[in-house]
């Protein structure tokens, strides 16, 4: 299953970057209470839920491209994330890609995955445009 959201966002690509890639403000996240980063490749998420989620860092090309592995008990898959500097601001796409480990969530996962998406770019908004 994939998913992909772009938007635009009014602040400079620098700063958009920073952002997502910092394992350590994630104040801004309404998604996760803690980040637990173990070395420069290998983090781990706690949601507001209690789910833990463990990242593996794959890519990281400086201002353009950023990509880790995720598994938790429900899924495992892919996150991407491409960033392009533009006369406005910053586009951004992200696209995730996810296996579900339990049958019962495939009637539930594209709705869950949008909203979670469309949740990120919010608070990713209001986090780089009051800067």
């Amino acid at each position: 299953m994939k998913s992909t959201i772009k938007s635009s966002i009014q602040a400079d690509l620098a700063t958009v970057w920073h952002v997502v890639t910092s394992l350590h403000d994630f104040s801004w996240r309404s998604d996760i209470i803690s980040i637990e980063v173990f070395d420069e490749k290998h983090f781990k998420e706690t949601s507001k839920d209690g789910y833990e989620t463990h990242f593996t860092i794959t890519v990281v090309e400086p201002l353009m491209k950023y990509s880790f592995l995720m598994d938790n008990e429900n899924l495992s898959g892919e996150w991407i994330g491409y960033f392009t500097q533009t006369g406005k601001g910053t586009e951004i796409q992200f696209t995730e890609s996810v296996r579900l480990k339990k049958w019962w969530l495939y009637p539930f996962a594209k709705w869950y995955l949008k909203k979670r998406q469309k949740q990120y770019v919010s608070d990713l908004r209001l986090k780089c445009e009051r800067k």
